[in-house]
Parts: C-alpha cells; sequence; structure tokens
C-alpha cells in the first residue's frame, strides 16, 4: 500500500464536471494498492490511517510540526491511484502490473476510506475508483510526504 500525503489549505476532486468531494484545511490522500497487499491488507490499512491521521505535520504557534489533523479538526480527501504502482525501466510508457487487480483494489480503498471516517470521526471526503477525476489543490508548504505500509 503506497500513500501520498499533501498537506492542503483546499481540495477538491471533480468527476464529469461534478464536484464528489472536497476540504478546506487538511490532507489530501492519494492511495494505491499493489499486489504485495493481497494478504495482509486489512492490517496495512489500520496501520496506514492510524499513521496519517497522527502525523504531525501542522505547526504550532512557533512554526514547529506539531499537530495531526485531528488536533486542528481538519478535513481528509482520499484518492485512489493505482499510478503510484507506476514504473518505467524500459521504455517510454509506464509498466502498472504491480498494482492490484481493480476489485480487489476498489474493496480495499473503500476499506481505506471507512477506516479512516472511524478514526478521524467525521466524514471522509473521496474521489471515485476508476473514474477519470480532475483533482484541484492548495499544497499548503508544500508539505508532501510518501509513504509505503
Amino acid at each position: 500500500m503506497k500513500v501520498l500525503l499533501q498537506r492542503v489549505s483546499s481540495a477538491s476532486v471533480e468527476v464529469n464536471a461534478q464536484m464528489v468531494g472536497q476540504i478546506d484545511r487538511g490532507l489530501l490522500l492519494f492511495a494505491g494498492f499493489g499486489e504485495a497487499d493481497r494478504s495482509d491488507v486489512d492490517h496495512k490499512i489500520q496501520k496506514a490511517s492510524n499513521k496519517l491521521l497522527n502525523l504531525r505535520v501542522f505547526s504550532n504557534p512557533e512554526n514547529k510540526l506539531d499537530y495531526s489533523v485531528i488536533d486542528i479538526g481538519g478535513g481528509v480527501l482520499a484518492v485512489p491511484q493505482f499510478t503510484l504502482y507506476g514504473k518505467s525501466l524500459k521504455g517510454r510508457r509506464p509498466d502498472f502490473t504491480d498494482a492490484l487487480e481493480p476489485d480487489f483494489a476498489s474493496r480495499a480503498f473503500d476499506h481505506f476510506h471507512s477506516t479512516l471516517a472511524r478514526n478521524l470521526g467525521k466524514e471522509v471526503a473521496t474521489g471515485v475508483f476508476g473514474a477519470d477525476m480532475q483533482v484541484s489543490l492548495v499544497n499548503d508548504g508544500p508539505l508532501t510526504l510518501m509513504f509505503e505500509f
């Protein structure tokens, strides 16, 4: 499981020119699942949710990273993104063979989304698995971190 985290002032996702998810200050999480996640995806999702929601990436008054998204009451937007598993070792076209098959990955993303919402204690905005999405964001900092669970 890979997650690209971006601290944002705002973020939104549209599908077919319709807004399907948006947040103000908080975290934008691009999440992808790989073949290696098949056997222990539940454990990885719980570990990822706890880590990401409690990660201290928001500044205190002294400008030190001291607060989590939970601490600031921020929003979370989770967007499925299998392309995190792309590789381009040969040629010029990315290879996505390490990404998990769509049926299993879709269920894993839904579980990730519901786990985030349960652990956050409020709704988590989301993109649409398999859709052509337009994601807009204002990266705050910028602060971007890559995680593999």
